[in-house]
């Protein structure tokens, strides 16, 4: 269903913020290492996590939602570790539960994973480090195929600190027989998060957090009950709007000590940040400074706050540059924020951006390209004269959980209509495998 946006309306008020969809993702998956149950809280009822539940039951696996934000899962019957194209297309997390499939019944099979069109992102990392430990991978058709009676403990040195090659690997290392040592690990807080759960399951991790982590191998793992962290991509939206909209917002939860890098360039650009271990409090200041961003892994400015970030920019005071230097395709959504009125020029290869600011902001209709974009598209419309539409919202409903209630309590006047009241403006938008399966020991 579409959103409908009337902007200039200042955000105030106090916001909670719920569980991070890139920690819930690979949690999730990982309660495909026990045959036990696990309890999940605090996780996001969003498009993703219930797409991955999905993949999960139709493997076999007992999962549902009790409440909107508890998860209970039990993986004791898995009739096949295969995972469909369907679904593997509407997901790139989805590639996280070959990890521990492989881990524990020894077998996997998946295509190669899709998600949002925001460049190309392999996982090349994650085979190569499966391979090294063992696995044997061959293709066939569209689909990975990889097998190993079990792991064994390896020295892994990852070509790059990819977050889901990283989460992959330390799960399918927690039932491997032996030491796994992994190198220029992902140190973003999603990965520790997903190590804290894996350590309350049994598993035996060292170093989470660094760019080693070392893991001892276990037979078994058992189930265990755990709390998601906060989102800090929600908590970074949220900031941002107050910002774009001239407004003030508190948001509750320990979320601020993952959002330095932020921090950082919202005050460069004028903004009134005030940081405890429980609150993230952001004022708006009466004008806008011009402010350059580079993208980098965390502790880095995150990929995932740029186009929103972005957006900012296009009401500050001056000429803000952007450079993009994880993913080749995320500066697509310009051409989405041209349509209402911003001037942002994005260089041949579609990293860099300069940023003419500012420009009034206008409706239009418009739509998402992508989870990250489309809280740009609605962070403009937030700022934009008159009221945007918004089409595509599913990539949106992908990363955030209701975002229409929540900034309507916020003060913004935020609604959904009906797909048949509607079509998208833009053309372009117009039998598996089974195996019985025995776990090793």
């Amino acid at each position: 269903m579409p959103l409908l946006i009337q902007g200039q309306k200042p955000l105030v008020g106090e916001a909670g913020i719920l569980g991070a969809k890139n920690a819930a993702l690979p949690i999730i998956a990982a309660t495909l290492l026990t045959s036990d149950e696990c309890l999940l809280e605090n996780v996001p009822y969003i498009e993703d996590t219930r797409n991955l539940v999905a993949v999960l039951r139709e493997m076999g696996v007992a999962a549902r939602f009790e409440g909107p934000n508890t998860l209970r899962v039990k993986a004791t019957r898995i009739s096949k570790a295969y995972l469909s194209k369907e679904m593997a297309q509407k997901m790139r997390a989805s590639f996280l539960v070959v990890g521990p499939l492989l881990a524990r019944f020894g077998q996997a099979e998946a295509p190669h994973p899709g998600g949002c069109a925001i460049g190309t992102r392999p996982v090349s990392v994650d085979l190569k480090g499966f391979q090294t430990m063992g696995c044997e991978l061959t293709t066939a058709a569209e689909n990975y195929v990889l097998r190993s009676p079990r792991l064994r403990g390896e020295r892994l040195i990852l070509d790059y600190p990819s977050h889901t090659g990283t989460e992959n690997l330390l799960m399918a290392a927690t039932l491997a027989e032996g030491v796994t040592t992994i190198e220029n690990a992902s140190i973003e807080p999603e990965v520790v998060d997903l190590a804290n759960f894996l350590s309350a399951m049994g598993a035996r991790v060292r170093g989470a957090g660094t760019s080693t982590i070392t893991v001892e191998g276990t037979p078994r793992l058992h189930g265990a009950a755990f709390r998601i962290m906060p989102d800090r991509m929600e908590a970074g939206t949220l900031a941002l709007a107050a910002l774009i909209t001239g407004g003030s917002v508190r948001m509750m939860g320990p979320v601020a000590q993952y959002l330095r890098a932020l921090t950082v360039k919202m005050q460069q650009a004028g903004a009134q940040v005030t940081v405890s271990p429980e609150v993230y409090a952001i004022s708006a200041p009466a004008v806008l400074k011009a402010t350059d961003i580079q993208t980098y892994p965390y502790p880095g400015f995150p990929t995932d706050l740029q186009a929103p970030f972005t957006t900012v920019m296009t009401q500050a005071e001056g000429n803000s540059s952007v450079h993009e230097t994880m993913y080749d395709g995320r500066l697509k959504y310009a051409e989405e924020l041209a349509r209402m009125g911003a001037r942002i020029d994005v260089s041949g290869s579609g990293r860099t951006a300069m940023v003419h600011g500012p420009t009034p902001l206008r409706a239009a209709r418009v739509q998402a390209l992508d989870i990250r974009s489309g809280a740009a598209l609605v962070l403009a419309a937030l700022a934009a004269e008159g009221q945007t539409q918004i089409d595509n919202v599913l990539f949106i409903d992908r990363g955030y959980q209701d975002i229409d209630a929540k900034l309507q309590q916020l003060g913004a006047v935020v609604s959904r209509v009906s797909e048949e009241e509607h079509t998208c403006p833009h053309a372009e938008c117009d039998e598996p495998v089974e195996w019985g399966l025995a776990p090793y020991a």
